[in-house]
């Protein structure tokens, strides 16, 4: 059967797969997928009538031709091990005294679900979207809405375990500071308190229309897909700007040299992961040679896994911070509370998509 990925493709396609003894009858073949372009790469995938668990465990299956599908769901599935056993040892076996309900712990809770979320949804979305043209569309619809969840579970950990340890966001370094170098009797107080109360809802209401505009890039309407999706990921991260401001006017590398060192190397693994998505490197330069392995998309993969363990970590460094002088306990309604929203929000969007959608859209 012919499948493809959400960005794979780029080479000659090898010849058809041999039928063995074992093979399913010609009638109960796997659907014919469109084909996202001419140079498309015909792909092993799961036959519709396997059971759940084996579709799940399909990749690890031998077939003459090693599909880029495959790698694509292992260089997502590898690092979402990778981080449950790190979030396992932050919740249940870092030493602290403080059970895994306890309050303090709710915004590692949103933050962590996100993670995991977004991982997990990729790896389905690579598996499960040649099963039907609805079910492709509803698979990279869900893989677009775990990513702006993650992006709002990322913010409500830096609300309450980094940003109150900046200066920038301390009336009484600020207004002092402003005088000193502006000249300007301003009492930052309102503006601070301000920001304070806008950050979670503007962080909410971004990722909601990043999701909208990523399902949109599917359709026919939107010249350059892949570069617009690029665009709306990294949206999100503009909610770190007051940790770079931090940087540029207080000297965090010497206060918090963890967040130094972990916030900026995170941006350099997403500028790498954007170039790779965006440029369609090194596929674009050999056609045919990164078919199965070295495909932009597989690197994509990777450099988004590197930063986000880079962004654990120094979310861990915000917890311990905030465990030693907490400011304020995280209440349910400001943590899970609005997750749960956003879960609700999410599902409205993509139900009105899946109702509109094109699902032969090839982007």
């Amino acid at each position: 059967a012919a499948t493809w990925g959400d960005t794979s493709g780029g080479g000659t396609a090898p010849p058809p797969l041999p039928r063995g003894r074992g093979s399913p009858p010609r009638a109960n073949a796997a659907p014919q997928c469109p084909l996202e372009r001419p140079h498309v790469i015909l792909l092993w995938t799961a036959h519709p009538f396997f059971s759940v668990v084996r579709k799940y465990l399909s990749p690890c299956r031998e077939t003459s031709h090693f599909p880029c599908m495959t790698v694509n769901f292992w260089t997502h599935f590898i690092p979402q091990m990778l981080i449950l056993s790190k979030f396992c040892r932050l919740f249940f076996l870092s030493g602290r005294d403080l059970p895994f309900h306890h309050p303090g712990l709710l915004p590692l809770w949103c933050y962590a679900s996100g993670v995991l979320l977004t991982f997990a949804m990729s790896c389905t979305a690579h598996v499960f979207s040649c099963l039907s043209l609805r079910l492709r569309a509803v698979f990279f619809y869900l893989d677009y809405a775990s990513i702006s969840y993650y992006g709002f579970g990322s913010t409500v950990a830096y609300y309450y375990y980094l940003l109150p340890g900046l200066s920038l966001l301390d009336a009484r370094v600020m207004t002092p500071y402003v005088q000193q170098r502006l000249g300007w009797h301003v009492d930052c107080t309102g503006l601070i308190a301000a920001y304070r109360a806008l950050v979670l809802p503007v962080a909410f209401v971004l990722a909601v229309a990043c999701t909208v505009a990523c399902c949109k890039s599917r359709t026919d309407w939107c010249a350059y897909p892949f570069a617009l999706r690029t665009f709306v990921f990294i949206m999100p991260l503009s909610m770190a700007c007051p940790i770079m401001l931090e940087s540029l006017l207080f000297d965090l590398r010497g206060e918090n040299p963890t967040l130094f060192v972990h916030f900026y190397r995170r941006y350099f693994w997403l500028v790498v992961a954007a170039f790779f998505n965006v440029s369609k490197i090194p596929e674009r330069i050999q056609p045919g040679l990164f078919d199965i392995i070295g495909h932009s998309h597989q690197l994509f993969h990777i450099f988004t896994f590197l930063s986000i363990y880079d962004q654990v970590y120094y979310v861990e460094e915000g917890l311990r911070q905030f465990l030693q002088e907490p400011p304020a306990a995280p209440t349910f309604s400001g943590t899970v509370g609005y997750m749960l929203l956003l879960v609700v929000c999410l599902g409205l969007v993509i139900r009105r998509f899946l109702k509109n959608s094109e699902f032969c859209s090839k982007k």
